[in-house]
């Protein structure tokens, strides 16, 4: 695969990967001062789909070569961000509430190890894909 190739396709990616965010934060809009949760599920979400493809697909080679930076590094690389993490915990310890920041920091970081472990664990049990036998053309039944 060319490097203009997958350019396009991690571009591509990012931007469906981050409207289906922007739907969820505009779809449940986190409040002032609170935990960020829509965020929180977004990033743990976004990491057991990657431990998923990452284990049970691509590791696997049951995947063309334009599946991981398409939906690896493209779409559950715009779904989840650090940037968005990082502003909720600034947000949370400059209104006062370092408390709730530091929890959340906490929660958000054991959730997404967590929850990549949990997909990288379930992608490994899924059932290999074997070839189809090759017919040699030397008879036996129908």
């Amino acid at each position: 695969m060319s490097l203009r190739l997958s350019f396009a396709l991690v571009g591509v990616g990012g931007a469906v990967g981050g409207l289906g965010r922007y739907a969820l934060t505009s779809a449940f809009p986190e409040a002032p001062g609170a935990v960020p949760w829509t965020t929180w599920s977004i990033n743990v979400t976004g990491s057991f789909l990657l431990g998923l493809l990452v284990a049970g697909v691509v590791g696997r080679r049951l995947a063309p070569a334009w599946v991981r930076p398409a939906l690896g590094t493209g779409v559950l690389g715009g779904y989840t961000t650090f940037s968005a993490y990082a502003h909720a915990l600034d947000v949370l310890a400059t209104d006062g509430h370092v408390g709730t920041a530091a929890g959340y920091l906490v929660v958000s970081l054991v959730g997404g190890v967590v929850a990549a472990a949990a997909g990288v664990a379930l992608g490994a049990r899924l059932p290999a894909r074997t070839p189809p036998a090759a017919d040699t053309g030397a008879g036996g039944a129908p």
